[in-house]
C-alpha cells in the first residue's frame, strides 16, 4: 500500500509537461516567476509548484498564462499529442537532454543566441564545449 499512496503523491506527467512548457516559455522570454505570479494573481510559490506539475494549472489559469506568454493554449500541450499511448510520456534521452538544457538560464541564453553567430563561430564554440566537457571525464 505505500507505493499507492507514493504513486498517488507523484504529479502526473501532463502536468510536468505543462509546467516545464510554462518554465520553458517563461524563461525564452525572460520573465521572472514573480513577474508572471503578479499578472496571474498568483504566489511565485504557486507559480514554481505550476512548472514542476506539483499543482495542475486550471483551464482559466493555462488561458492566462497563455495571453501574458504570448502563446496559444496548445503551445503548453505540444509533444503530448503524437504520443503513442503505450508508451507513456517518457521523454526519449535527446529530448531529455534539450529539456534540461533549456531549463538553465545558460541554456536559454546560448539557444537565443548561437544562431546569431556565423556557421564557422558555431563549430568552434561546439569543438570548445566538446573539449571543455571531455577535460571534465
Amino acid at each position: 500500500m505505500a507505493s499507492d499512496a507514493t504513486n498517488e503523491r507523484r504529479p502526473n506527467p501532463i502536468d510536468i509537461h505543462v509546467g516545464s512548457r510554462v518554465r520553458m516559455r517563461r524563461k525564452l522570454m525572460g520573465v521572472s516567476q514573480e513577474k508572471l505570479a503578479e499578472a496571474l494573481g498568483l504566489t511565485f510559490q504557486q507559480v514554481q509548484k505550476y512548472e514542476r506539475g506539483v499543482n495542475r494549472v486550471s483551464a482559466s489559469k493555462l488561458f492566462e498564462t497563455s495571453n501574458f506568454l504570448g502563446v496559444d493554449v496548445s503551445y503548453f500541450f505540444d509533444g503530448l499529442a503524437n504520443r503513442d499511448p503505450a508508451s507513456g510520456f517518457a521523454e526519449s534521452e535527446s529530448e531529455r537532454f534539450t529539456h534540461e538544457f533549456l531549463m538553465t538560464t545558460e541554456g536559454v541564453e546560448l539557444a537565443s543566441l548561437f544562431p546569431r553567430l556565423a556557421a564557422k563561430q558555431r563549430r568552434r564554440i561546439l569543438e570548445l564545449v566538446r573539449t571543455l566537457a571531455d577535460d571534465d571525464d
